[in-house]
């Protein structure tokens, strides 16, 4: 009896076999297969559709993570969702709301504004545009920071001795073994 229920108990070597097999056929062998390569895109950004709402807008550049909340929040979206299950009128929705936010002035990436004196809030390539049109005004003022730009070296007091070296020249008092 004892040799019966022990046999019973242990499976078999055939059935490790099977479930291995199986699950080898279930695996998908091709990329397209995997259900997680749909890709949306968001203000000219194209981001994967299996990830969630609430991390996926924080790809988009000139969203932080405390906006991708907010706006969330103010859109009535459920931070956890999967961006593949946006439809496209709520896509035209967050796009719009990213293009004009409705948020508190210490959320926005723009405070007072040189040119114009408003906050504003620029995502994507409008915020890169602007960034390097503000780098090269301070190259042609000749400001400290201007000068610091212009020679690759960092512009906001950090240390330079041991970093920003940049391989100008390799170990000056180093000899090679």
């Amino acid at each position: 009896m004892s040799e019966q229920k022990t046999k019973e108990k242990m499976p078999s070597s055939n059935t490790k076999e099977k479930s291995k097999k199986e699950f080898v056929k279930k695996s998908p062998q091709t990329p397209e297969a995997d259900n997680r390569g749909r890709i949306i895109r968001i203000m000219q950004k194209d981001i994967e559709g299996g990830m969630k709402l609430y991390p996926g807008l924080t790809k988009i550049k000139g969203i932080s993570w405390s906006l991708s909340n907010v706006v969330c929040k103010k859109l009535n979206f459920d931070k956890n969702r999967k961006i593949e299950s946006l439809t496209g009128v709520e896509i035209k929705k967050l796009e719009e709301f990213l293009k004009n936010p409705d948020v508190p002035n210490y959320l926005k990436n723009r405070q007072k504004d040189l040119e114009t004196g408003k906050d504003e809030h620029l995502v994507g390539s409008n915020l890169e545009l602007r960034k390097e049109f503000d780098i090269k005004r301070l190259k042609k003022i000749k400001s400290y920071k201007g000068y610091r730009h212009a020679a690759g070296l960092p512009a906001r007091g950090q240390r330079t001795r041991a970093h920003f070296r940049k391989n100008r020249s390799r170990g000056a008092g180093i000899k090679k073994k």
